[in-house]
């Protein structure tokens, strides 16, 4: 994704985060990424202290992990922020 349209996308992310929640809130974050230790590891590290609930499932191949994480934050700019953290993981899809 390109920087124009990364910025537009979370834009547009912000305002429907402000519109749709009561902060602070729960937010659920889902990932899929290579069954990689070292990667999930790297992830898990980005919301170390933070209170957050990881839930990992691998793929029936075990090719794949998908993390679902569960974790209160103050206002959508953590959340963008969090997003923008994990994005610098190689190989990693954010649903």
């Amino acid at each position: 994704m390109d920087q124009d349209k990364s910025e537009e996308f979370y834009g547009r992310l912000r305002e429907q985060l402000a519109e749709s929640s009561k902060w602070p809130s729960n937010y659920l974050y889902k990932f899929i990424v290579p069954t990689d230790t070292a990667k999930i590891k790297q992830i898990q590290d980005i919301f170390d202290n933070t209170g957050a609930v990881i839930e990992s499932k691998q793929s029936k191949n075990a090719k794949y992990t998908s993390l679902s994480i569960t974790v209160n934050l103050k206002n959508p700019d953590e959340v963008i922020r969090k997003y923008k953290e994990v994005g610098e993981v190689k190989g990693v899809i954010s649903l």
